[in-house]
């Protein structure tokens, strides 16, 4: 194995960490305004991370560029979702987590 493909897999295995971690916040955190929150961003920056490990396995700039552009509309749908999802849960009268 070359040192690309160590850094590679050290990406892949850091972004499926976050993935694990968000996970995690939303089956343990008590509201759903905070699970949003944790999944949203512990999941952009697990796709980051796995996206950063597959741009430097991939063969041409073209792939790069299209791995970017996939994150860059996960970010986008990602965040839009959760905007909805919590604005409709506020209107529907969903309570914020109190100590």
């Amino acid at each position: 194995m070359t040192l690309s493909d160590y850094a590679a897999s050290a990406c892949m295995t850091v972004g499926a960490v976050f993935f694990l971690a968000g996970t995690l916040g939303l089956f343990r955190f008590p509201d759903l305004y905070c699970r949003l929150h944790a999944l949203t961003k512990a999941d952009n920056t697990g796709l980051g991370f796995v996206v950063l490990g597959l741009a430097i396995q991939a063969e041409t700039w073209l792939a790069v560029v299209k791995l970017v552009i996939i994150w860059l509309l996960v970010l986008f749908a990602g965040a839009s979702a959760s905007y909805l999802i919590a604005g409709n849960a506020f209107e529907k009268g969903t309570r914020f987590w109190k100590r």
